[in-house]
């Protein structure tokens, strides 16, 4: 069935980069819709970054827009989130999760964060220290 792997997590400084990467197994990103979810120790888990491989679409919550960028490479059957200029407050565990079109009402992708999402990676620990 349906397998997402997430990785690239680890500890990095304060204004440092990192890029995770959402290995997919049993589908292929085409016609799917790939979101990016955080959650920190005692707090409600948060959608930050979310794309519509059919569109394009892409939509970012204020917390990281400007400084995260979410990419797919079809090829590898990978998703990407590129973490720039890192601080300590994205702390948390990262997980990519998935949803497929036919569960997509609109072409919007500012709704892409509302949705229920069905299938979920093990999530990957990103540790940003002052």
């Amino acid at each position: 069935e349906v397998q997402l792997q997430a990785s690239g997590g680890g500890l990095v400084q304060a204004g440092g980069s990192l890029r995770l990467s959402c290995a997919a197994s049993g589908m292929t990103f085409d016609k799917w819709n790939i979101g990016w979810f955080r959650q920190a120790p005692g707090k409600e888990r948060e959608g930050i970054s979310f794309l519509s491989v059919t569109t394009g679409g892409t939509y970012y919550s204020s917390s990281v827009n400007g400084r995260f960028t979410i990419s797919t490479d079809n090829a590898k059957n990978t998703v990407y989130l590129q973490m720039n200029n890192l601080k300590p407050e994205d702390t948390a565990v990262y997980y990519c999760a998935a949803l497929h079109d036919h569960a997509i009402s609109s072409s919007d992708p500012d709704l892409l964060p509302f949705y229920h999402y069905d299938f979920w990676g093990q999530g990957t620990l990103v540790t940003v220290s002052s």
